[in-house]
């Protein structure tokens, strides 16, 4: 608790404590408690703890080949690293998409900086028409 000092050398009866709240430990016990509760809060979502049974197949699959279709800076298109004609994107791109029970893939555009932004659109909305949903454009990641 405080006390109000008279400046002026006041007489005692101006020694009255203070009625104010100290909100500085306040603060702090509320930064500690969200501290506490973000680190608790996502090991609160695991769920369940069941002990699965072994299995002797194999549940891992081998990680499937990134479909990327790629603009070159003279416009040619290629799949993956096989050069094909814009008439035969779709049909081809149809034919290396995964069945209906495999997991869907992504198919990534990349596109040299000088391609016209129209010619990009049109790749994308090819590949899109061959069936693929999730499409993805990549860059260069520049170094600093």
């Amino acid at each position: 608790m405080g006390a109000n000092i008279p400046q002026n050398g006041g007489s005692e009866e101006d020694l009255a404590p203070l009625a104010e709240i100290n909100v500085t430990p306040l603060v702090d016990v509320m930064l500690v408690l969200l501290i506490i509760f973000m680190v608790a809060a996502p090991l609160m979502v695991s769920g369940v703890p069941v002990k699965l049974p072994e299995s002797t197949t194999a549940q891992d699959r081998p990680p499937a080949k990134p479909m990327v279709v790629t603009i070159a800076a003279d416009g040619q298109l290629y799949i993956r690293d096989e050069q094909v004609s814009r008439e035969e994107l779709i049909p081809r791109l149809a034919a290396l998409r995964p069945s209906e029970g495999q997991p869907e893939t992504t198919a990534y555009v990349r596109a040299d900086k000088t391609i016209a932004y129209g010619r990009v659109m049109e790749v994308l909305n090819d590949v899109s028409q061959a069936g693929y949903s999730r499409i993805s454009l990549l860059s260069h990641l520049k170094s600093q």
